[in-house]
């Protein structure tokens, strides 16, 4: 299971349930980016709290399409295919 949060059980006026469990308020926050995330309104990954957009995304989306900029596509060309367009040229 992953680590319990190091913080005193949340007393019923401040706690909020999130994957399985109680979590204080401010301290149900991303992994990554440690922004204060709100129960439902955010991804999980082996047990562990993440935003959308951009920590779950990055850390566990497609690799290769739309990192960096807008509309970035990042492709390997095959070896014979960028000699074919380099002797067209």
């Amino acid at each position: 299971p992953p680590p319990r949060p190091r913080c005193s059980p949340p007393s019923s006026a401040e706690k909020v349930m999130s994957l399985g469990r109680n979590w204080h308020r401010p301290c149900l926050r991303c992994e990554r980016c440690r922004k204060t995330l709100t129960p439902g309104g955010h991804a999980e990954h082996e047990g562990r709290p993440y935003c959308h957009v951009p920590c779950y995304g990055y850390l566990f989306g497609p690799k290769g399409v739309n990192i960096g900029e807008v509309g970035c596509y990042i492709y390997d060309k095959d070896q014979s295919e960028q000699n074919e367009l380099s002797s067209h040229s």
